[in-house]
């Protein structure tokens, strides 16, 4: 006797809990605050004044990590609002097409 595959893995994951629903709409948005400070932080960095005494590109590619990082910590926070405006906006959007109950 054969057991159906979608019995043997028990039952389908929640919008919320596959990544979907609130919780991925509020990743995805902070994911892009993320994005835009990252390239806000790297402009900063293009704008120095003068050549880098000892810099190398070992040391560029490891503050590009850590501006990165950074980054991803400030969008978190949600100080700068641009997540929350994201969010808002697809939000409205998705319930008036039904999509987020």
């Amino acid at each position: 006797m054969t057991t159906p595959i979608s019995s043997s893995f028990g039952p389908a994951p929640t919008p919320a809990a596959a990544g979907g629903g609130d919780g991925g709409l509020r990743k995805a948005a902070e994911a892009f605050e993320a994005v835009i400070l990252r390239q806000l932080m790297a402009s900063m960095r293009q704008a120095k004044l003068g050549d880098d005494i000892f810099g190398s590109s070992a040391t560029d590619n490891f503050r590009e990590m850590a501006d990165a990082k950074t980054a991803d910590s400030m969008a978190s926070l949600r100080q700068f609002g641009i997540a929350d405006m994201v969010e808002a906006q697809l939000r409205g959007r998705a319930a008036a097409s039904g999509a987020l109950q």
